[in-house]
């Protein structure tokens, strides 16, 4: 059976100025895109997906992105303690050790936007975390399992 979904496509006409249509030329061919539409039609995805972002309610997945010392003393216990307490939400996380003492760590999560900007906020102003960003998709993915609500976990 095809699985294929079939999507229709919708012509539009824009007016641009021909320098802003030289500057657009020279990115898809410095990105690689194979059409002005491909290129275009990126663009606006990336700019829906960031207005999905500001609605609270809006289910999203992505990573939480951070750069911390591990030498300070506890930031790996608090940040595990983090994951733990937003488990719902924290999907699996990779850790990688970069040389002067930092550690990268990419953290899964899926969740409301308004939820994993809170978990990314409390994790990015932990003692020790240099940097920190969350980064979201309008992409989700679908349930592994279905959990159990908090009080069926008790």
């Amino acid at each position: 059976m095809d699985m294929k979904v079939k999507s229709s496509l919708s012509r539009i006409s824009i007016s641009i100025q021909e320098k802003v249509l030289s500057e657009l030329d020279e990115m898809i061919q410095g990105n690689g895109f194979e059409s002005r539409s491909q290129a275009i039609v990126e663009m606006i995805n990336r700019q829906l997906a960031e207005h999905k972002t500001k609605i609270e309610d809006t289910i999203m997945a992505g990573t939480i992105n951070l750069v911390y010392d591990h030498s300070v003393r506890g930031i790996k216990k608090r940040l595990t303690e983090l994951q733990y307490k937003y488990i719902d939400e924290v999907i699996s996380s990779l850790t990688v050790n970069l040389q002067d003492a930092q550690t990268l760590e990419v953290i899964l999560v899926q969740g409301p936007a308004r939820k994993l900007k809170m978990i990314a906020d409390t994790m990015t102003s932990c003692k020790g975390v240099h940097t920190g960003k969350l980064l979201m998709s309008a992409a989700i993915m679908p349930p592994l399992h279905p959990l159990p609500n908090k009080t069926e976990r008790k």
